[in-house]
């Protein structure tokens, strides 16, 4: 299996696991009323289920992102400035502008 799937694969069991904390955190303390809202409900299960699995793709997503960024980086050289577009310098152009013939947005010209 490449590592890429495999990096994939973990950060998503991660994910999920964080998820699921992150819900047992949210009914535990009762935040917003939910505890009592999926206690006293008959598809209280399924909402704690889609909370669980939305709450999942979002950690994962964010998982596999910070994975993927802190790939290439070297923790002993923070001195240096990473990646990323160098820094050009642009030299100043003029730009000659025929004044005769500015419409003054929109105005007349004075004359």
């Amino acid at each position: 299996m490449p590592d890429l799937i495999k990096l994939y694969i973990r950060s998503c069991v991660i994910g999920f696991a964080v998820a699921a904390v992150f819900v047992a955190l949210l009914l535990g303390f009762d935040v917003m009323n939910m505890w009592r809202l999926v206690s006293g409900s008959d598809i209280g299960v399924l909402a704690v289920a889609v909370l669980w699995v939305l709450h999942g793709i979002v950690f994962a997503g964010v998982q596999f992102g910070y994975a993927v960024m802190s790939q290439g980086r070297d923790d002993d050289d923070d001195d240096e400035p990473g990646g990323g577009t160098p820094i050009r310098e642009h030299a100043v152009v003029r730009v000659p502008v025929d004044t005769t013939t500015r419409s003054h947005f929109g105005r007349r010209p004075h004359r």
